[in-house]
């Protein structure tokens, strides 16, 4: 006859289940409650370890890489990582808006699995970006904002209140290029490798990368995954 688990350890392992259930998306509520009713955002597979419960709740806000390279960041270049959770968002039904990405990427993002149909654009939104976010926050579900400079405390605590879910509001996720000050989550790629020259020779065939997850919502227990970029569809090692 099997002994009954103390209470303190049933409990653990009930939430140890619990977290099972919605970390593979079999939990009643992840099953029942789409992008589009209110529910939260969708990730790709393999970057569902980098985040606590494998998808983007709504009120988060996540700075991502800007694209490095030749191109300067400051002019609303998009790197591939961030053109993935856009892919993943709409591929699950949900509406995105992007604001100031002149260079977003379609050909790109459509390649990574985007339905474009979901995708709202403001090109250059000038120095109207801080109304141009607040309004597309009570519209849509994930927002990627490029910002021409830090926003002042007013305009800081305008976003963040349109971003934050509450009695009035479904609220939605929030992705802004480089550093934001009250940034939840933090995404870095680094240690790139690029496969495909020899001495001198070859041609590039891929580039495999390291992305981390830091922040507020990591609960201080960095997350790393190696990938291959800019196809995040093909993983290197286990996810960590």
């Amino acid at each position: 006859m099997a002994v009954p688990l103390p209470r303190q350890d049933r409990d653990a392992e009930l939430t140890r289940l619990r977290q099972h259930l919605v970390d593979n998306g079999t939990a009643p509520e992840v099953r029942r409650r789409e992008p589009s009713d209110g529910g939260d955002i969708p990730l790709h597979p393999l970057l569902r370890p980098l985040i606590p419960g494998g998808v983007l709740a709504r009120g988060t806000i996540v700075s991502a890489p800007p694209r490095t390279g030749s191109t300067f960041a400051g002019n609303g270049a998009i790197s591939y990582l961030t053109l993935s959770l856009v892919a993943s968002a709409t591929a699950g039904g949900a509406w995105v808006g992007v604001i100031g990405y002149p260079n977003f990427g379609i050909a790109a993002a459509s390649g990574l699995g985007a339905d474009l149909s979901k995708v709202l654009m403001l090109d250059e939104p000038g120095e109207r970006w801080p109304d141009a976010t607040a309004v597309l926050a009570g519209a849509v579900d994930l927002v990627l904002l490029h910002a021409p400079r830090s926003p002042n405390a007013a305009q800081l605590r305008r976003i963040t209140n349109g971003v934050r879910p509450s009695n009035r509001q479904r609220g939605c996720v929030l992705v802004v290029t480089g550093l934001w000050e009250s940034a939840h989550i933090a995404l870095t790629v680094r240690d790139p490798q690029w496969t495909g020259l020899g001495d001198g020779t070859g041609n590039l065939g891929g580039r495999r990368v390291t992305i981390s997850a830091s922040g507020r919502a990591t609960h201080g227990c960095p997350r790393d995954a190696e990938l291959w970029l800019p196809s995040v569809l093909s993983p290197v090692l286990a996810d960590q």
